[in-house]
């Protein structure tokens, strides 16, 4: 995404991982406030105003035209955005959830899901925690930056495989101390140790590919 003042500009990995952190920052923000204020009446228009989002606090008058103003529009374009959001539907589809590396990381977060449900009580441990939730970051992360190959967001998907690269590596890290402490049999280790190694080999693979597809197209 080229800033305003440059739209020639194409963004590479480390343009758009400080523009994650900047969204990063602010989802934190909006949790933060959220959690305060969740029960406050006005909790929308406090978070609005801290977030500075200064067009969603609105006035009572505006509050009367946005309700019925956006509810005709919606009716208008409902038929058009659906066959819209059909055909980008069928297209993200096609676009990550047939890659092998996308199918590895999903088919990992199922294992150790099945992986729980054996051990019980196990699965409530923070270290356990800490592998199922990175290891569903990391398939959600490769997601993103599988789900589109256009020219100008390579630097885009580079920047979402090394996310990914994040999660698995503290899945990984977050698997030793796991095994250790559910006394996981040296199979069943093996079995999730080559799982989450399939994921992150394949990652640093993928990413010296696109960098180099990079390179190639931008002689950078």
């Amino acid at each position: 995404m080229p800033e305003h003042n440059d739209p020639e500009k194409v963004w590479d990995e480390y343009d758009w991982e400080r523009f994650l952190q900047q969204q990063d920052r602010k989802t934190e923000q909006y949790m933060e406030l959220l959690e305060k204020y969740i029960d406050d009446p006005d909790r929308d228009q406090i978070i609005a105003r801290e977030m500075g989002w200064s067009y969603f606090v609105s006035t009572e008058e505006e509050e009367d035209w946005t309700e019925d103003s956006f509810e005709m529009e919606a009716e208008e374009d409902d038929d058009e955005e659906d066959e819209e959001d059909e055909d980008e539907e069928d297209e993200e589809t096609e676009s990550f959830e047939l890659h092998p590396l996308y199918q590895a990381s999903f088919a990992l977060t199922v294992w150790i899901d099945q992986l729980f449900d054996e051990l019980g009580e196990a699965q409530n441990q923070p270290a356990a925690v800490r592998l199922a939730t990175n290891s569903a970051v990391a398939s959600a992360k490769l997601a993103a930056a599988l789900s589109d190959d256009d020219v100008d967001e390579i630097g885009m998907t580079i920047a979402y495989l090394k996310r990914a690269l994040k999660a698995i590596t503290t899945a990984i890290d977050a698997s030793l101390q796991f095994g250790r402490e559910a006394r996981l049999s040296s199979r069943r280790r093996k079995q999730l140790h080559n799982r989450l190694f399939q994921v992150r080999d394949g990652i640093i693979v993928l990413m010296g590919e696109y960098r180099g597809e990079w390179r190639r197209r931008f002689n950078s």
